[in-house]
């Protein structure tokens, strides 16, 4: 029998152990994400310690300063090394290490050393940098639950998120995450989106609304009908979207590790030469010689030039993202950069992808509520999208609806019913009698046309009771994103399968330059490369699967992220979660400001180089000053790249 005392015992024992795992798995998680940082400083301190006790006892200083070596350079070393090894090239890493021997090897441990805390310290600022992509990746993840409470067989079931599938209904209670992408069925309340579109105000949810994964339901009990489950919900398409971004490296990036190479060969060639012929050729003594060397070694590399891109290129990534628009990588960043035509599809992108009901005009007696009910009455029982909106237009007017007789339905042009004993028909202006056709009614079509509406007209045996017109309303922030865009000196395009009036009135109405209807997907991308060869750099904005072609032709492809269509978001090089189109101009100015930060930071790099190289050629130059002068512009064009991360951009 175990008695209190022992129970006790065994209790703090075992919660002992597992707070020492605890702890043992905290210091290890801070030292996986810090750990560069924490070699740095601890090399820091070291070197200032064994400079303290150099007066006092060299031997032991020079023990220091040996760990401090071990300590700052070991990551650096190890990775130049397998470059050596496994791709038999040479990097600025055994550069690096290579001068700092070799200035300890001529007696300048401090100067060594100290190159070695610089180099791991600007190091470990870059991993900062990269890790915040991963961060942000690891916090999104942590949003995912990983149960859901399923209604199978009429009974509640808690299964694993994996385990979902499309057409389950999952309750989600208050408080509770959201499983999977779904549309609400039943209960209402306020749901969090800011993991998906990056707002943080709630969006109020009711039954037809959409959810998506991930997002934080609020007060209210919710039954969810899932639609997209497991990784074909956006939310870990996002997540997808992320890691693919981080992989992916810009064009200038590519180019400068492929110089970096090159350029390693050629330093350490040049530092042979300068051992070696000077004390044949110019009398130097060989100590004064291998000290230019080391000099020259220091202050040649190519370490801020390195630094100059990729902190830079994914601190804007990684602002974007928090603001709801995802690169797949740096290329496209630099490509939006430098775009001189943003094209946009019309319906569903720069239009809301819906007709809605804009001009009601009642011809004979009664108003327009009269007009709107008779029509909505007769439409009810029809499935055109047309006609979806005129039965919306008249229940949003609290309109009291009568089911129609004898409904027959003519494709393509219309329909004709009874409606409290009499006859009705509507449908397209040719679908009227001609006898009605006068001539005040039609001028009243062609004003309409005129404004690219879709016109149904209403009539009775009596005559033509009405008109109806309908248009597929451009989005409200449109025109001010279309706006802001031309400010910055962008063309705008507007390709569409629609008619060339209707295209007109909208491109007139948002303030578009180029109009280009009545197009086929495939005309689609015949004019993107048009538009590429007048103008150089083309962003094409879609969401259908339509747009795809276009897309994947295009400078850089940009989908509408909420309700794009599955082709279209593979197919994107940047995606819009929130379809917010104000958000291009914010990222044409995030993609110039970032080209102009690696401008900035390699001109800076190349002109310290420049400038330390003739400062070791013609006078001598101490190689403190070499080490501070070379590791410092490091430090500093990486922090320059950090700027980005607080990026306003243009306002919305």
């Amino acid at each position: 029998m175990v008695t209190s005392t022992q129970a006790t015992k065994e209790y703090a024992e075992r919660s002992g152990l597992r707070q020492t795992k605890s702890v043992r798995h905290s210091a290890a998680a801070v030292f996986g994400r810090y750990g560069e940082g924490i070699a740095a400083l601890a090399s820091g301190l070291l070197i200032a310690v064994a400079w303290s006790l150099d007066g006092v006892s060299h031997g032991a200083a020079v023990a220091l300063y040996c760990l401090a070596f071990a300590v700052g350079g070991f990551a650096k070393a190890k990775e130049g090394l397998q470059t050596l090894v496994y791709e038999r090239d040479l990097d600025v890493n055994l550069l690096m290490i290579v001068a700092a021997i070799g200035a300890a090897g001529i007696g300048y441990w401090t100067e060594g050393a100290v190159l070695i805390f610089i180099f791991s310290l600007s190091g470990a600022l870059e991993t900062y940098t990269m890790d915040r992509s991963r961060r942000d990746i690891s916090s999104l993840m942590k949003l995912k639950p990983e149960t859901a409470v399923v209604i199978r067989g009429g009974a509640e079931a808690t299964v694993g998120v994996g385990e979902l599938e499309a057409g389950d209904a999952v309750i989600v209670r208050p408080g509770e995450r959201i499983p999977a992408d779904g549309i609400v069925r039943e209960g209402a309340s306020a749901v969090n989106q800011a993991s998906i579109t990056g707002e943080s105000i709630p969006a109020d949810k009711e039954a037809g609304d959409e959810v998506y994964a991930g997002t934080l339901n609020g007060q209210g009990a919710l039954v969810v009908e899932v639609t997209r489950p497991g990784e074909a919900t956006l939310f870990s398409r996002i997540v997808r979207l992320v890691q693919e971004a981080e992989s992916e490296k810009p064009v200038s990036q590519l180019f400068m590790e492929r110089f970096e190479r090159i350029y390693a060969r050629a330093i350490i060639l040049l530092c042979a030469l300068l051992i070696a012929l000077p004390p044949l050729l110019l009398n130097w003594s060989w100590e004064q010689s291998l000290y230019k060397a080391m000099v020259f070694l220091v202050v040649a590399s190519p370490c801020a030039l390195v630094a100059s891109i990729m902190p830079a290129v994914l601190s804007a990534i990684s602002s974007s993202a928090r603001k709801g628009l995802l690169f797949k990588g740096g290329a496209h960043l630099e490509n939006l950069a430098r775009t001189k035509v943003v094209a946009f599809d019309k319906t569903g992108t720069l239009t809301a992808g819906r007709p809605v009901v804009t001009d009601l005009i009642a011809l004979r007696d009664g108003d327009e509520n009269e007009l709107l009910q008779t029509a909505a009455s007769l439409e009810s029982l029809s499935e055109h999208p047309l006609a979806k909106a005129i039965v919306e237009a008249a229940k949003e007017r609290g309109l009291e609806l009568t089911r129609p007789t004898g409904f027959q339905a003519e494709a393509g042009w219309g329909l004709k019913a009874e409606l409290l004993g009499e006859t009705w028909k509507i449908g397209k202006p040719a679908y009227l009698d001609e006898r009605f056709a006068t001539e005040p009614l039609l001028e009243h079509i062609r004003r309409l046309e005129r404004e690219g509406k879709t016109i149904a007209v209403l009539q009775h045996s009596l005559g033509a009771a009405g008109i109806i017109a309908l248009r597929d309303e451009i989005r409200p922030e449109a025109k001010t994103a279309i706006a802001a865009l031309k400010r910055q000196g962008v063309k705008i395009a507007m390709l569409t399968g629609d008619r060339q009036a209707t295209a007109e009135a909208i491109a007139k109405e948002a303030g578009i330059d180029l109009v280009f209807a009545d197009l086929l997907p495939e005309d689609k991308t015949a004019k993107i490369k048009e538009l590429k060869e007048s103008y150089g750099n083309v962003a094409m904005v879609g969401d259908g699967v339509n747009d795809a072609p276009a897309l994947a032709t295009a400078t850089v492809g940009i989908a509408m992220g909420a309700g794009g269509s599955d082709a279209a978001l593979e197919t994107a090089n940047v995606v819009l979660l929130q379809n917010d189109l104000r958000k291009l101009s914010g990222a044409i100015a995030l993609g110039r400001r970032t080209l102009t930060v690696v401008k900035q930071n390699m001109t800076f790099a190349l002109a310290v180089i420049a400038l330390l190289l003739a400062a070791n050629f013609f006078q001598e130059l101490a190689l403190p000053l070499g080490v501070v002068g070379h590791e410092g512009s490091t430090i500093l064009v990486i922090l320059n790249g950090l700027r980005l991360l607080r990026f306003k951009g243009e306002a919305n």
